[in-house]
C-alpha cells in the first residue's frame, strides 16, 4: 500500500480555451473537475496503476465533500481529517499549445488540533504503507518544520518517505533524512541558491541536497527529462513527448511510477519517465494508467548528458 499525504488538498477546474485574451470573455471548449494536490494526484495515479492507496488529507466544506467523493469514485481509500475551513477550489486554463494559466487559491488555515489530528491520522496508517508519500505546499497554520517532524515520525514507524515540497519546508525535512526527494528543476535552484543551467548543474545540484540529509533525489526536468541520483549511482532518463496536452500533474505522475516500481534504481526511473510523458498526453490532471504508458519511448541511461543546456534553465 502506497500511503499519500497531501496538507493542502484542493478541488480543481480544468478549462480548455481557444486561446488567453486577457479582458475579454473566454468560451471553453471542454471542462473537467478532479479531486486535486500533489498527494492527492499521486494516489490517483498509484491507483489508476491498480495498487493500493490510502489518501490523508484535511477536508472541510462542501468542496472538500466533493473531493472525497471524487477520490471513492476513483477507488481510492479516503482518511479524511475534518478541518473547519472549506477545502480550496483551483482553476486552471490550459490552451491548445500546452500553455497552462492556473490560479491556486491559498486553502484554509489549520489550527495546532487540527495539526496534530493530520498527523494521528497518518500514524494510524503507516504501519501498513510501504512507502508515504508527502506531497505539496503546507497550509497556513502548519509550520515549515511539520513535514520534519512527518518524516521522523514516520521513520520511527518504519515507512520510507517520498517527500515532493519546495521552498523552507524542504531544507527542514532534509535533517530528517527522507528517503527520496523530487524537486523540480526550480525548486532544485532555489534549494541550494543557484540557477541551473545544464543537466551537469542539476547533477551538481542533486549531490548537494544528498549531502544536505536526502537518501535519493528523483529530480524532474521538464521537457529534458528525469535524473535519480543515489548511493547506488546516477542514472538520466527521457522520453521524446510530441504533444503536450496539460502538464498538471506529470511530476506526481512520475513520482507515483517510481513508488509502484519500488522507489529505487534505473528501472524505477524509467517507470516515472514513462507516467510523466503518458500524464503530458492527457488532458486536465488525468493520471496515466497502464494502457497510457508507452515504456519502449523512454532512454535511461548512466552516461549524464551533463553539457546538455536545459530547455527552461532554473534560476
Amino acid at each position: 500500500m502506497i500511503l499519500t499525504v497531501t496538507p493542502n488538498p484542493s478541488l480543481d477546474r480544468t478549462y480548455e480555451v481557444p486561446a488567453l485574451d486577457r479582458g475579454e470573455v473566454l468560451r471553453a471548449t471542454a471542462e473537467r473537475m478532479d479531486p486535486g494536490g500533489k498527494g492527492v494526484n499521486v494516489s490517483r495515479a498509484v491507483a489508476a496503476a491498480g495498487r493500493r492507496t490510502v489518501a490523508v488529507l484535511p477536508l472541510g466544506g462542501a468542496p472538500g465533500a466533493l473531493v472525497a467523493e471524487l477520490l471513492a469514485g476513483q477507488g481510492i481509500e479516503v482518511a479524511p481529517v475534518p478541518v473547519a475551513g472549506a477545502t480550496r477550489s483551483n482553476i486552471a486554463l490550459a490552451e491548445p499549445d500546452g500553455t497552462l494559466t492556473k490560479i491556486n487559491a491559498p486553502g484554509p488555515e489549520l489550527t495546532s488540533v487540527e495539526s496534530q489530528s493530520l498527523l494521528s491520522m497518518i500514524r494510524t496508517h503507516a504501519g501498513a504503507a510501504a512507502w508515504i508519500a508527502c506531497c505539496g505546499s503546507l497550509p497556513r497554520g502548519l509550520a515549515p518544520e511539520w513535514y520534519a517532524e512527518l518524516v521522523a515520525r514516520a521513520h520511527l514507524a518504519g515507512a520510507r518517505i517520498a517527500l515532493d515540497t519546495s521552498g523552507p519546508s524542504l531544507l527542514a525535512a532534509l535533517r530528517e533524512r527522507p528517503d527520496v526527494v523530487k524537486p523540480n528543476a526550480e525548486e532544485l535552484a532555489q534549494a541550494v541558491g543557484r540557477p541551473l543551467a545544464t543537466v551537469g548543474d542539476a547533477v551538481k545540484a542533486a549531490e548537494e541536497l544528498r549531502t544536505y540529509g536526502a537518501r535519493t533525489v528523483l529530480a524532474s526536468l521538464g521537457a529534458d527529462g528525469q535524473l535519480l541520483v543515489s548511493d547506488a549511482g546516477t542514472w538520466f532518463g527521457f522520453a521524446a513527448v510530441t504533444a503536450v496536452r496539460s502538464n498538471v500533474g506529470a511530476g506526481d505522475a512520475s513520482l507515483a511510477g517510481f513508488l509502484v516500481a519500488g522507489g529505487e534504481g534505473p528501472e524505477a526511473l524509467a517507470s516515472a519517465v514513462a507516467h510523466g510523458a503518458a500524464a503530458v498526453r492527457l488532458p486536465g490532471s488525468v493520471m496515466p494508467s497502464p494502457s497510457d504508458l508507452d515504456p519502449s519511448a523512454v532512454t535511461v541511461t548512466a552516461d549524464i548528458p551533463v553539457d546538455r543546456p536545459l530547455t527552461e534553465p532554473a534560476s
